[in-house]
């Protein structure tokens, strides 16, 4: 399964390792493949490192997102989108068109709310949790 996550889900993962955000990005450690773009990863990178939220980070999950980071599959954005009401989150849209994803993970309600984008299903992390438990595992699939 090829999954966009939003950034918004990943420092929920960050500030609440026991939440259902961080058990999404488990799961798609595990069962799915992160696309990612370089302008999300660099969004993503610049967040974690506010100084706000670096302290309340643990340098443990700093780790394993370096991790997941460098595992993640780099997308080329080719093709341009600017459908959502908040334009920072296009990035979003055209990381899963370009990645050909199969599902955009986010608690944001602006991206939430085109939910299907494109016929790519836009779910919250308990929403993603529950399609993955209803497929069986056969390991990763690209």
């Amino acid at each position: 399964m090829r999954v966009v996550v939003d950034t918004n889900v990943f420092v929920s993962a960050a500030l609440k390792e026991n939440s259902l955000p961080a058990l999404a990005v488990y799961l798609i450690e595990r069962r799915g493949r992160l696309l990612k773009s370089a302008v999300t990863e660099q969004e993503l990178l610049q967040v974690m490192a506010r100084p706000r939220l670096a302290t309340l980070i643990s340098p443990r999950f700093l780790e394993w997102l370096s991790k997941i980071l460098a595992a993640a599959e780099l997308v080329t954005i080719t093709e341009r989108v600017a459908e959502c009401r908040d334009a920072k989150d296009n990035k979003f849209l055209e990381l899963a068109v370009n990645g050909r994803a199969n599902v955009i993970v986010s608690g944001d309600l602006d991206l939430l709310a085109l939910n299907p984008f494109r016929e790519i299903p836009i779910v919250q992390p308990a929403a993603f949790i529950q399609i993955l438990q209803a497929k069986p595992t056969r390991g990763r699939k690209s």
